[in-house]
């Protein structure tokens, strides 16, 4: 459903932002028939990635590779990062509504969030070829489509004015990060408790 949406939303968004908006999954199948399964592609990839393909360093011919239990490990709390992070955002979105003057359930406030974060979903794609430039590249450019549906669509589906949805859009943003920051936060203390990457080194 969620990639129907996505071209939709590319090609005709205010249509399709509409038509969310009136039409929104329940929260439970949002997350049981969607987000659990997105979050999972990026987690997965990245599993795989590490383990089977690795990675080398500037100058070095030696492959690099996580092993099997240490990149589960890491798969496992990174996909657990994602859905709180899209419950986070759904949640914020939801609370800051009234504020501009905007009245959404916590279903359609969720729907927004993950329909707005699908290009970075689909940027977990890359973790199958570990490679810091093209993370660099994919992830660039899926921030940069995902800002682009945050400030273009939400003052279509909040039903409020542009200048609005900026501001709504840009706290939104700001959000974000401050979801990211402590990911990363929190991905540190588990490395320093033990649970962190295990690397092996092959020619």
């Amino acid at each position: 459903m969620i990639l129907s949406h996505f071209w939709g939303l590319i090609f005709h968004p205010e249509e399709e932002w509409s038509s969310i908006r009136e039409h929104p999954p329940g929260i439970i199948r949002l997350y049981l028939g969607q987000v659990i399964w997105l979050a999972a592609l990026p987690a997965i990839c990245t599993y795989l990635g590490t383990t089977q393909n690795g990675w080398t360093l500037p100058g070095s011919d030696q492959v690099i590779k996580l092993t099997e239990t240490s990149a589960a490990y890491m798969a496992f709390f990174a996909w657990l990062a994602i859905l709180a992070g899209v419950a986070v955002m759904g949640a914020f979105i939801h609370w800051m509504a009234e504020t501009f003057g905007s009245k959404v359930t916590l279903a359609q406030a969720l729907a927004f969030s993950c329909y707005a974060a699908a290009p970075l979903f689909l940027a977990g794609l890359c973790g199958l070829y570990p490679s810091i430039w093209l993370t660099i590249v994919a992830g660039t450019i899926a921030a940069s489509c995902s800002a682009w549906m945050l400030y273009s669509g939400l003052p279509t589906f909040m039903q409020i004015p542009k200048e609005q949805g900026f501001v709504y859009a840009s706290s939104v943003l700001c959000i974000g990060l401050v979801v990211l920051v402590s990911i990363m936060i929190t991905t540190v203390i588990f490395w320093g408790i033990g649970i962190g990457p295990e690397y092996i080194q092959s020619h």
